[in-house]
């Protein structure tokens, strides 16, 4: 692991359960979730941590939540800790079968980050009656989950949508035509930063186009745009909502390549190197900045409890349902509007980026503009 990488790990790690807390869901019908010493004897630091992560086309899974999720474990065990990773790169029938891997080779906890929220409730029970606790990991899985950390993703919606609003000024009226690229159906998480964002947007813009986003991938929110700016209007577009950064560098070069000019502020997730070049240079007008350092830290604590036999109490203070679990024991961790007024404040202030490595040559000059330097 890099030094950056040790950099962030470390200022979160003290400071991981003093997270501000939000209360969610009911914890009725909850039965015994945190507690699964019934079906195996405690186990010591010796333990075996399943990780499956969704996809590598987001720079963040494995730039972020692989290593530190990795390191937390090892802190937590003396060392003696294994992590045993794969990436199902997308596809829900693959990440089917590497849950059926993790249970041949015994893991002893499994942390999943589902490609599939619904697809993934066969696997998940599968683990469960192997013995195997599951902690959901950034998105809310179905099936008997033991444990859930992820983002308030309501909340990321709405600091979108109050950005953009905010970006328009004037120019926010119930005329005004804007373009929603949203994320994967397939992807709960889609969903719910969606509710978020139009229950600021509805009623004050005209969402002129609204777009599912097929596997979240770029090449297709460029795709969508350039639909919509063909049945729109180049110089009717006043602003665009994208559910994260790199479906926006995809919209950009959509809207750059149809010639619009200045370009509309567009929204953005995940504080992407590239997008958060993209605000420096002025292309991009925010992203939210999610702390993947403290995200993994408690997902590694959970998965360690969990594997140990242990109770959750002293981790996880609030619950959630799933569509088809009550009362999961969960910790959503807070964001941030990520704007070319608070970089320094965030992912340069939390070791994520360096300066060097956001002001590059191209960068320079933007850099120094923002008080970069």
């Amino acid at each position: 692991m890099n030094t950056r990488m040790r950099r962030a790990a470390f200022a979160v790690a003290a400071g991981a359960m003093a997270v501000s807390l939000a209360a969610c869901g009911s914890a009725e019908e909850s039965g015994d979730k945190g507690d699964d010493s019934s079906k195996s004897a405690a186990k010591g630091d010796n333990i075996k941590v399943g990780l499956l992560l969704p996809e590598n086309q987001t720079a963040r899974y494995e730039k972020f939540d692989k290593p530190l999720i990795e390191k937390k474990v090892k802190e937590l065990t003396n060392d003696k800790g294994e992590v045993v990773y794969a990436n199902a790169k997308q596809d829900a029938t693959t990440q089917s079968q590497q849950v059926d891997t993790m249970i041949t080779n015994k893991v002893d906890v499994l942390i999943v980050d589902a490609v599939d929220s619904k697809a993934i409730a066969n696997g998940v029970k599968k683990a469960k009656d192997a013995g195997i606790p599951v902690v959901a990991y950034d998105r809310l899985a179905e099936g008997p989950i033991d444990a859930y950390t992820s983002f308030d993703n309501e909340e990321v919606g709405r600091v979108q949508g109050k950005a953009l609003l905010e970006a328009l000024g004037d120019k926010a009226k119930p005329s005004a035509k804007i373009v929603m690229m949203n994320g994967a159906v397939t992807d709960p998480n889609a969903a719910l930063f969606k509710k978020g964002a139009l229950s600021e947007l509805d009623g004050k813009v005209d969402i002129a186009k609204s777009y599912d986003t097929k596997e979240w991938k770029p090449e297709n929110a460029n795709a969508n745009m350039e639909g919509a700016i063909s049945a729109i209007g180049k110089t009717k577009i006043v602003g665009v909502y994208s559910a994260n950064d790199g479906m926006a560098g995809g919209i950009i070069t959509a809207l750059k390549a149809a010639g619009v000019s200045p370009l509309p502020p567009v929204t953005g997730q995940d504080a992407e190197l590239a997008g958060v070049q993209r605000i420096v240079a002025g292309e991009q007008f925010m992203s939210v900045y999610k702390s993947y350092p403290q995200e993994a830290d408690v997902a590694a604590q959970m998965a360690v409890a969990l594997a140990k036999g242990e109770k959750l109490d002293s981790i996880a203070k609030d619950s959630v349902d799933s569509p088809t679990t009550k009362g999961v024991p969960s910790v959503l961790v807070p964001v941030v509007s990520l704007t070319k007024d608070n970089i320094n404040d965030t992912v340069i202030k939390d070791g994520i980026y360096t300066l060097d490595e956001i002001c590059t040559a191209k960068f320079k000059s933007a850099c120094s503009k923002a008080g970069l330097n």
